[in-house]
């Protein structure tokens, strides 16, 4: 074989399928050849060419091992979930756990559908194994800067010395300079307060956080102070739909649709300023309501604060949906386990739903070179393009 053939001198020498063969004659193994032999046969019965070829090249994949080893990935740790396991039965079990059965569950499907017996301590211990990559994975360094921050609590139940406590899990959602949602960490606590808040905070900042430009928070008594303890610049934005949830709690329902109707014309207003009117008028029209509007007045400025940025921006902070939807998907989870039996149990479950959800963040927040460019603009001396 001429090894400097072209690919104009392929054309012209291999006209039909007895030329292949006897070019690939030269080049590949009798095995292949047998295989070519089978599909040629196929054809002259009139057999589809593509059917044989799928199968020739399936039995070729799954009985040929391949003549050089794949390089080796890099995993970061956030793909490391079964690097602390070796058998293929313990990341069945792991990858079961992290979708939300209990080790009750878990115990009838190895027993149903495997033959295999397994006791439900069995199922936890092979669980913990992950705890050092949740550990790990806690105290990671972050990046210098994050342009958007969400923070929000959920609460479970966990027993603790034989009685059923709340514990609250504190989530910090960050968007990167890349656009890319991050999340920065979990941390298990008390009941949700503003010193546990001013903890994790601290302890991102010795993580690396520099600076965060924009807070979007719920409506948590002493939230901002504890933010601006740590991070004295960040703008503070009080979620909208936090803020209509608890102006309509008192709200009759006959009632309930027409006044969020005109509650709308204040946050969707053009402006600050007409947001301000707005409110003045949804005062006017329903004075039943005027205790319940009375939070719109004395949180305004932090209401208010997304009346400042650009549309493209606007739609990113006046609510808190980026992390509300992260907290819906690890409800899903945790959904099945009514008591967590400790407070390590539920951290590393929300550990391993993070990891599936986090997979799916695979591209940047919508029209991010646009948000990206604003912020810049506002913020020149932060964010340098």
């Amino acid at each position: 074989m001429n090894p400097t053939l072209t690919i104009a001198d392929l054309q012209t020498k291999l006209k039909n399928t007895n030329d292949v063969t006897g070019f690939l004659r030269e080049i590949i193994t009798p095995e292949m050849l047998a295989k070519l032999s089978t599909e040629q046969e196929g054809e002259k019965k009139g057999i589809g060419r593509g059917r044989w070829r799928r199968k020739a090249l399936s039995e070729e994949t799954t009985q040929e091992a391949p003549t050089a080893p794949a390089p080796k990935k890099k995993l970061s740790l956030s793909t490391r979930k079964y690097e602390t396991v070796d058998d293929p039965l313990e990341e069945k079990i792991i990858a079961l756990y992290a979708r939300g059965l209990t080790t009750r569950d878990i115990c009838a499907y190895l027993r149903d559908i495997d033959g295999i017996s397994m006791v439900q301590e069995k199922i936890s211990s092979i669980t913990d194994k992950v705890l050092p990559l949740v550990r790990e994975w806690q105290v990671r360094p972050l990046a210098r800067l994050y342009p958007i921050l969400y923070l929000d609590g959920v609460h479970f139940k966990v027993r603790d010395s034989g009685k059923i406590v709340n514990r609250c899990a504190y989530v910090l959602l960050g968007i990167n300079e890349e656009g890319y949602k991050e999340l920065l960490g979990i941390w298990i606590g008390a009941t949700e307060g503003s010193k546990f808040w001013m903890q994790v905070l601290t302890e991102i900042k010795n993580r690396g956080v520099e600076d965060v430009l924009l807070c979007c928070i719920d409506g948590l008594k002493g939230f901002s102070d504890a933010i601006k303890t740590i991070f004295p610049e960040a703008i503070i934005q009080q979620c909208i739909v936090h803020q209509i949830r608890h102006t309509v709690k008192f709200v009759s329902h006959k009632h309930r649709k027409a006044f969020c109707e005109d509650l709308k014309k204040i946050y969707m207003a053009p402006s600050e300023e007409a947001g301000l009117d707005a409110l003045q008028e949804v005062k006017r029209a329903w004075p039943q309501f005027a205790l319940s509007l009375r939070s719109w007045e004395t949180k305004w400025a932090e209401l208010a604060t997304f009346f400042q940025y650009p549309e493209q921006l606007r739609h990113i902070i006046y609510t808190n949906n980026a992390i509300e939807n992260l907290n819906r998907q690890f409800r899903k989870v945790t959904k099945t386990s009514q008591v967590f039996p400790h407070d390590d149990a539920l951290q590393k479950l929300l550990w391993l739903a993070q990891y599936d959800i986090s997979r799916q963040w695979t591209f940047p927040i919508h029209r991010w070179g646009e948000v990206l460019t604003q912020l810049a603009i506002l913020f020149p001396e932060k964010i340098a393009l």
